[in-house]
């Protein structure tokens, strides 16, 4: 089994716009990170952060699908992974339609890494029912399939209702989705929706993030091997990419030894895909840092 590395795109750090949050900074780094051999570059979604969480540990975000087109726009092989896009937070028909203006202009590269949500403050901002967030992931992924399928929309949702709408053009590849959560609701959804699984780790802030702890490689594994056994379960025979976010478990504090020894205890998990979010004072440094990462983990392209 191989091991696929996406790069973070630090647009969130808009406490030095002018290092980060440019055109230019997005195309240096998906430049950067496509020659080293990362297999994607990545964002996240918070359209609508709330200033609380904001100062107490959270973060800005550009809209996915505009950064991760000015990306593709400096590129031509690398992958584009929204990492999480939040489809709760938009009426589906309006995410399906930036989903398919994306992947169609960026020759297929999309991957689209979702999830239900957490972050209360910020669906009540957007006017969205938290309580109803997963049947709300649902409701856009049945949207989403059919939109994406050719075939006119007749929906009816649970705040809009549709005849038939027809989107054009359909994209030649459809983009694989990634549903992302800890919990046994959102395993499950992940094997009998998706193309893959994106759980992430819990590190200090399972309560928070609301969903279950994945904090270790110990639990990590169980998890795995529970959604392995539920593909079991339902005839899956498709094989399921896992993207987890390990976060500190390769955090530059580890030694080099350390941190091969987390990966191969990754891959032999059954994790095909690891986000890396390099720290670095200005771009040039990130870059450097995420190039570093590259030679000593990455086998060249």
């Amino acid at each position: 089994m191989t091991l696929s590395f996406s790069l973070e795109l630090p647009t969130h750090r808009v406490e030095d716009p002018a290092e980060f949050v440019t055109a230019g900074a997005i195309a240096d780094i998906a430049q950067a990170a496509e020659y080293a051999g990362y297999a994607a570059v990545h964002v996240t979604d918070h359209p609508a952060p709330d200033t609380k969480w904001l100062d107490h540990g959270g973060h800005h975000a550009l809209d996915p699908f505009v950064a991760l087109s000015f990306a593709a726009a400096a590129t031509t092989t690398v992958k584009l992974l929204t990492n999480v896009y939040i489809a709760a937070y938009r009426n589906p028909l309006l995410g399906a339609k930036s989903i398919q203006s994306l992947q169609v202009l960026s020759d297929g590269r999309l991957i689209i890494g979702t999830a239900a949500g957490y972050l209360k403050p910020e669906f009540r901002s957007l006017g969205v029912d938290f309580d109803n967030r997963g049947a709300l992931l649902d409701e856009a992924l049945d949207v989403l399939a059919q939109a994406l399928s050719g075939e006119d929309v007749a929906y009816t949702g649970s705040t809009f209702q549709t005849r038939g709408v027809r989107l054009r053009p359909i994209p030649e590849v459809l983009p694989p989705i990634w549903i992302g959560g800890n919990s046994k609701r959102a395993v499950r959804r992940a094997v009998s929706r998706g193309q893959g699984w994106a759980p992430f780790n819990t590190f200090g802030y399972a309560t928070a993030s609301r969903t279950a702890e994945i904090s270790t490689l110990d639990e990590l594994e169980a998890a795995i091997a529970w959604a392995r056994s539920y593909a079991s379960e339902i005839g899956r025979i498709e094989p399921l990419d896992i993207c987890f976010s390990a976060g500190n478990m390769l955090h530059d504090s580890k030694s080099t030894d350390e941190r091969h020894a987390v990966i191969e205890r990754l891959i032999s998990a059954g994790v095909t895909w690891l986000p890396i979010a390099p720290e670095g004072r200005d771009r040039s440094e990130v870059i450097e840092r995420a190039q570093a990462f590259a030679k000593e983990f990455i086998a060249s392209p």
